[in-house]
């Protein structure tokens, strides 16, 4: 398949493929990033040089959900890209809350335990934004599937990202109903009406259209 027609997805926080999956992606030939171990107090720009290796498309067309999009600009920092796509994510550590670096800062995130986050509760129901019944089990499933030291050491890298340069050949484009990382934050490209933080659930329609259309331009 031509390399125009090649697209590496980075899932969000722990997830895989399974939050794609009402994506349309005819057309594509769609390769999905995997997550590895990271080693201990590992660098993300480290844990970024391990994971492209799996990237052998010359300029590839990156499409990052969230901490796969972090994951996708510092990638992007050692190869030359056709497109970065961000979906519910950040370009750089000034659209990560304020008071998310400050936990960061004062080291208060690693007082909270890997498995209160990964366990399913009405709370994050709300701020990842699912409403359905199915959208509902699938988060869960995903958190319960979650590696807990993949967790911690990602949470740790978001909340202390120090990234200040935006991709080029990027777009972004963000919910304005996200809670996680609210579209006040970011600028984006394109605000999708009525997306949360996984809009790529329940604003699958919107996003195949917008993602078919930016990938082949």
């Amino acid at each position: 398949m031509e390399n125009d027609k090649i697209i590496h997805v980075f899932s969000g926080l722990g997830a895989d493929e399974r939050v794609f999956c009402r994506l349309d992606f005819s057309g594509f030939e769609v390769v999905f990033i995997r997550w590895i171990t990271p080693e201990k107090r590992e660098p993300i720009e480290h844990y970024a040089r391990r994971l492209s290796g799996q990237i052998t498309t010359p300029n590839p067309v990156l499409l990052g959900l969230s901490f796969g999009g972090i994951m996708a600009v510092e990638v992007a920092k050692l190869m030359a890209t056709r497109k970065i796509i961000l979906l519910s994510s950040a370009k750089n550590r000034w659209e990560i809350p304020f008071s998310y670096r400050l936990f960061g800062a004062l080291k208060l995130h690693k007082c909270l335990p890997p498995r209160l986050l990964k366990t399913p509760n009405p709370l994050t129901d709300w701020f990842f934004g699912v409403q359905t019944p199915e959208d509902k089990a699938l988060l869960a499933a995903i958190l319960v599937d979650t590696d807990p030291v993949f967790l911690a050491w990602a949470t740790d890298q978001i909340v202390r990202w120090a990234n200040t340069q935006n991709p080029a050949n990027c777009l972004h484009i963000h919910g304005e109903q996200d809670r996680i990382l609210p579209l006040r934050h970011v600028r984006a490209d394109i605000a999708i009406a009525r997306g949360g933080h996984l809009m790529v659930l329940n604003q699958a329609g919107t996003l195949s259209e917008i993602l078919a259309r930016e990938i082949r331009e």
